[in-house]
């Protein structure tokens, strides 16, 4: 894992919101917005917002299927993904880090 990919998961990951998601995703398996909004008892737009940011670090991903009635509904699962860090991996990422100046950098 580089530097900036680090960074990103780690900074998705340090968001109670999508840490519940996650958990929701993971005990219940893919579900679509509108019933995993209800479930955790937010909006779908922030939802959506989260779920976003989830599948941009790699850790959910994203299907569109259609209902028996023909309307297309997003499916969202979790990836499989482990996190192990140790000082000398934490040592080996920071060697891959971009500067962190430019617009739209992980590090902001």
């Amino acid at each position: 894992m580089t530097g900036d990919e680090l960074v990103r998961m780690m900074a998705t990951l340090s968001n109670p919101h999508r840490l519940r998601v996650l958990a929701a995703l993971t005990a219940g398996g893919r579900d679509y917005v509108s019933r995993l909004a209800r479930e955790l008892g937010i909006s779908r737009a922030l939802l959506q917002v989260h779920l976003k940011k989830l599948e941009a670090a790699g850790l959910v991903s994203s299907r569109l299927e259609l209902s028996d009635d023909g309307k297309a509904m997003k499916f969202y699962e979790v990836n499989a993904f482990a996190l192990h860090l140790t000082p000398e991996d934490i040592v080996t990422a920071v060697r891959t880090l971009s500067s962190g100046d430019e617009k739209g950098s992980p590090h902001e």
